[in-house]
């Protein structure tokens, strides 16, 4: 069975919305054969990168770039999964304020060293979300997980 990792830092009562989103996409009935685990971005490691087949990303846009835990994550991963998890198929997922342009380059930026492989639209939000922004983030993790299906 394939695993897809969520990896999320929510604060909010906006971020918790999206995030439940992308659960209910990554876990809806048409998804077969797919394990979801969920971890919140302080307390993921890389033994839970090595062990996934796939990951999906969640963040706030803090003061123009991604949460300090979403940076943390990706500090304690980087180095020990950097060579193994090359094309390693990841979606994600950007709310803020007003604006998440540094957050999008920071997580661009860092899978692309990872050697990760985006795999669907990456969603981003400013304000609180509509319809149609809870809708993309239910189509991101239904994306995401069903592109690991055998």
């Amino acid at each position: 069975m394939a695993t897809l990792l969520i990896v999320h830092h929510t604060p909010s009562p906006n971020c918790q919305a999206l995030f439940e989103a992308v659960v209910a996409g990554a876990t809806t009935e048409d998804i077969e054969g797919v394990r979801v685990v969920r971890r919140a971005a302080l307390s993921a490691t890389a033994s839970d990168v090595l062990a996934a087949d796939g990951c999906l990303l969640g963040t706030p846009a803090n003061l123009g770039y991604m949460s300090g835990a979403l940076k943390h994550f990706f500090d304690q991963v980087y180095y020990p999964c950097l060579d193994t998890t090359k094309g390693r198929p990841f979606g994600y997922w950007v709310h803020g304020g007003n604006d998440v342009t540094g957050a999008v380059r920071g997580i661009e930026t860092i899978t692309t060293g990872l050697g990760w492989r985006r795999t669907a639209d990456a969603v981003t939000v400013t304000g609180e979300p509509g319809k149609a922004d809870t809708e993309a983030c239910w189509e991101l993790g239904a994306t995401v997980a069903a592109g690991l299906m055998d």
